[in-house]
């Protein structure tokens, strides 16, 4: 039975704001599907290799989702009771995010019904991301660990269907190595922030995104299937992340390691069966 004390500590967005956020950001995605304008091409040439970017109506609409997403965070947040100015940059993440990776499948299929499972299912995502970030803001509230852990498996399936959409688009090495490191980084980052609140663990979440993009880097040429691709890149930083996060509470190197060794393992063992 919840009491006064308990319910002063249950808040949520404000409905009218978050609605209005979700509708722009899809809308957006609903256009750029429709809308086709030349693609510009840049180059530049390196020493030992000649760099090739093109950047088109979907770059710039995913640049374009990513910061709306992170500023309408900004937007639905400065009304929480608990938010301190400081802290409010930590909840921009994930919905950047997520506004990132609705866009990356959505490009790449064509406007069939699928296409409209795929968009509904994105505006819901991103709704979710929205209001477990409003809840996490109190460190009080019952719904927190809920919440983050939501938060958690969410940035962890969103890096999924992140780097299977890469490995789709067979982008060159060098552009593929920033685009599973940063989004790498910030999941980590974002989900060791929400285990331990008192301090941001840099270091930490850098390792795991080294050693994710030397993974990708030797399985970029072999010839696996999008799906084994990107299961075999969820393992390690889940697991990574995982494990750093169990050393940064205190616990014993036997007893942190075990969870992520069973989880790399699992998940490397379905990646393997459907290569």
């Amino acid at each position: 039975m919840s009491t006064p004390a308990d319910e002063a500590h249950v808040h949520l967005p404000n409905r009218e704001r978050l609605s209005l956020l979700a509708a722009a950001i899809l809308l957006a995605y609903a256009l750029g599907q429709f809308i086709h304008l030349p693609a510009i091409d840049m180059g530049a040439q390196l020493p030992g290799f000649y760099l090739a970017l093109q950047i088109n109506v979907h770059t710039i609409v995913a640049l374009i989702v990513a910061g709306m997403a992170a500023s309408g965070a900004n937007w639905l947040l400065r009304d929480h009771p608990a938010m301190r100015r400081g802290r409010m940059a930590e909840h921009w993440l994930l919905p950047a995010l997520t506004a990132w990776a609705i866009g990356m499948p959505l490009f790449q299929m064509p406007p069939t019904p699928l296409w409209w499972i795929g968009f509904a299912t994105g505006g819901a995502a991103l709704i979710l991301v929205l209001v477990a970030e409003y809840i996490v803001v109190d460190a009080e509230d019952a719904r927190r660990p809920l919440a983050a852990a939501g938060l958690t498996a969410a940035a962890f399936a969103l890096y999924l269907v992140l780097i299977i959409a890469l490995r789709f688009t067979g982008l060159r090495l060098f552009l593929v190595m920033p685009a599973v490191g940063i989004p790498c980084g910030l999941v980590s980052l974002r989900t060791l922030r929400l285990r331990i609140p008192q301090r941001w663990l840099f270091i930490e979440a850098g390792l795991c995104t080294l050693i994710t993009v030397e993974l990708a880097a030797a399985l970029h040429y072999w010839p696996i299937s999008p799906i084994t691709y990107g299961l075999a890149l969820l393992a390690p930083s889940y697991a990574l992340t995982t494990l750093l996060g169990n050393l940064a509470e205190g616990e014993p190197p036997r007893s942190a390691i075990l969870e992520p060794i069973v989880v790399l393992f699992l998940i490397w063992g379905v990646a393997f069966w459907m290569r």
